[in-house]
């Protein structure tokens, strides 16, 4: 177990070297800042002025060199938008996003096991045609899309939700909603599909020839031998979150380190746009790790080779 935790966390940090070593040559094509955060009518003086105190005046093989020589220290520098060092910046943000995954994953996959397990416990009833529709509905539907028509119906025109901010419980049900909706859609139908194959199997056969209730057939024997392939989508779909909230963060203005991002983009915030890229990729590997963790613990079958 030591040995693969070891060589998954090897792989993961070279692939985020490399990820930061691309981010920040990508980076640097979208403009000089100088524009951004001088006046219109700045001299060209005032320009030079400005790039050489921030270092974008020396060559670009220069500013490399610098830049993994600050890497080692996971000093980034200043957020040139915030005036604040880019790593305190981006950590605070972040917090805002995992609440959201978190919260999205976990009652999405609550509610998938409820209706994909009744849903498979009547195969072709009313039931399961509904819950497979909405399924295939919510796993189809736009995030950004989805996002949009919540605001313009609940609230611009019931007024029932505030359309941007954290400060209350209501300003959460939009962004939960919306992070919910696809993931619910992809779980119920990957539930549906174990539990169908689960619930034919012979074991089950055997329970029900013993009179075990119908409600410990599917929730405590179908379902326990059908949680390894529902948990592995969960994990990827909660991957994707942490990756993913970019847009739904932007749309409701939630301050996470997805709208964080896009801002230091938009604002060629350099050092900004490293420092996010950096968490965000490092959750998402200790996120794989730690999936790969639980199907050793739900599968005993699943041994982690130390070579």
């Amino acid at each position: 177990m030591l040995g693969f935790i070891l060589r998954r966390s090897a792989q993961s940090f070279i692939a985020v070297i490399g990820l930061l070593i691309l981010v920040f040559f990508l980076s640097r094509l979208t403009g000089d800042p100088a524009y951004l955060y001088l006046p219109l009518d700045s001299s060209q003086a005032q320009r030079q002025a400005f790039s050489q105190t921030h270092g974008f005046n020396d060559p670009l093989i220069v500013q490399f060199g610098r830049y993994l020589l600050e890497l080692t220290r996971l000093d980034f520098g200043e957020a040139m938008s915030r005036n604040r060092p880019a790593m305190e910046v981006a950590l605070e943000a972040f917090p805002q996003t995992l609440k959201l995954a978190v919260i999205a994953v976990g009652l999405s996959l609550c509610l998938a096991i409820v209706v994909g397990s009744l849903a498979a416990a009547r195969p072709n009833s009313l039931f399961d045609t509904l819950a497979s529709t909405a399924s295939l509905a919510g796993a189809s539907a736009p995030d950004f899309w989805v996002a949009i028509v919540a605001i313009l119906v609940f609230a611009v025109g019931l007024g029932w939700l505030p359309t941007s901010g954290t400060g209350t419980p209501l300003h959460w049900i939009m962004p939960i909603f919306v992070l919910t909706l696809r993931p619910f859609g992809l779980l119920v139908q990957v539930v549906r599909g174990t539990m169908i194959s689960a619930l034919s199997s012979a074991y089950v056969k055997t329970a029900r020839a013993k009179g075990v209730k119908r409600s410990q057939i599917i929730f405590k024997h179908a379902l326990r031998n059908s949680l390894l392939p529902v948990i592995t989508v969960a994990g990827d779909l909660a991957a994707s979150l942490v990756n993913g909230a970019v847009v739904v963060e932007s749309i409701f203005g939630w301050p996470g380190i997805g709208k964080l991002m896009i801002d230091a983009i938009v604002r060629r915030d350099f050092a900004l746009i490293q420092a996010t890229v950096l968490v965000t990729a490092v959750a998402i590997f200790v996120l794989n790790i730690a999936i790969d963790l639980i199907y050793a613990r739900l599968d005993p079958r699943i041994r982690f080779q130390t070579r």
